[in-house]
């Protein structure tokens, strides 16, 4: 049978970086040397892969919404030519790049897979040897046709994932939504399937940056930090929220949410657990917010959320019609 070929753009992150008196730098070139004297990767049964540097190398904590454009086009102009794509990618960030590249990337009949490591790929120890090998061997033989994250043998789906552990090999889980595929001793899927065929041709979404607003509630809070942060240009705001989507029933507070939505600016419920979903209609407190035209955002991460609103937002759609979308399952990103 014929090697698959898998496309690496290697954005940056810790995964290629080298030591130095300043700590760890991205030097260009370095990791591409280091595959080459890793023979694991060059076993016949491995996929043959072609690696693309992105110059220059991208901090993940610079990422923004134009660099995830730059990584769908990179894959739109070179979807005809491979059967499947990794990303590598700094973890800071990694899980808001696969949450908007889910969005972006409509109809795709190919995996994408965003994964890097938490110790350079050069040293002792390293994660990222078997993130990556364990990313192109299922992207060629257990392709799962959606936009999904590998990180310490889980593949999850990317818009569920999130950056839980600053400094563990357990960096990234998926909250509400088990992982797609554990890489054990035996590769298990979980519900996932292998080489499904999208409905509609593949299609790439552009986006532009968006000013949203996040404000986490606690006990206490101004309604002048909520004021501050609903002033001119933002059209939209994350509200992370007490359980299943509580907040003071501050009349002031109430009322300039309520203004907020009048005006056209969307406000989505998120809660503050790390796990588990939004229910306004579970307490008076909740309720007061939907009454004054808070959506809810259901089980999204907030890196979920914030990516689909810049999806959404950049699409030039009536107001309503977003509104409406937020709250539908368009990429597998939140339970109803």
């Amino acid at each position: 049978m014929e090697r698959k070929h898998i496309y690496i753009a290697y954005t940056g992150g810790t995964i290629g970086m080298l030591k130095s008196e300043q700590g760890y730098i991205p030097v260009s070139g370095f990791m591409q040397q280091q595959l080459k004297q890793m023979p694991e990767f060059h076993r016949p049964e491995m996929p043959e892969f072609t690696i693309h540097e992105y110059i220059p190398l991208i901090d993940s904590a610079d990422m923004t919404p134009a660099e995830w454009q730059r990584i769908a086009d990179d894959i739109r102009d070179n979807y005809d030519n491979y059967d499947g794509f990794v990303i590598l990618h700094g973890t800071d960030t990694m899980a808001y790049t696969a949450s908007a590249l889910s969005f972006m990337l409509e109809n795709l009949d190919k995996p994408v897979i965003v994964t890097g490591s938490q110790i350079p790929l050069a040293e002792l120890r390293s994660d990222g040897q078997a993130n990556l090998l364990n990313a192109l061997h299922i992207a060629a033989n257990y392709p799962i046709n959606e936009v999904t994250l590998f990180f310490n043998n889980q593949l999850l789906r990317g818009n569920r994932s999130t950056k839980s552990h600053a400094d563990g090999f357990n960096a990234f889980t998926s909250p509400n939504l088990p992982p797609l595929v554990d890489a054990g001793i035996n590769i298990q899927l979980h519900g996932a399937e292998i080489d499904k065929k999208p409905e509609g041709a593949f299609k790439v979404h552009t986006i532009t940056e968006q000013p949203v607003a996040i404000i986490m509630m606690y006990p206490g809070i101004s309604p002048d930090v909520v004021r501050n942060a609903l002033k001119q240009p933002v059209n939209a705001m994350i509200l992370l929220t007490f359980g299943v989507g509580n907040a003071p029933q501050n009349k002031e507070l109430l009322g300039l949410l309520r203004e907020a939505t009048n005006r056209g600016v969307v406000v989505l419920n998120l809660t503050q657990c790390l796990a588990g979903k939004v229910n306004m209609g579970g307490y008076a407190t909740g309720c007061a917010l939907a009454e004054a035209g808070v959506l809810s955002g259901y089980d999204m991460t907030p890196e979920a959320a914030l990516a689909k609103l810049h999806y959404l937002l950049s699409q030039d759609l009536p107001i309503e019609q977003v509104r409406n979308l937020l709250q539908q399952d368009l990429r597998g990103e939140l339970t109803l």
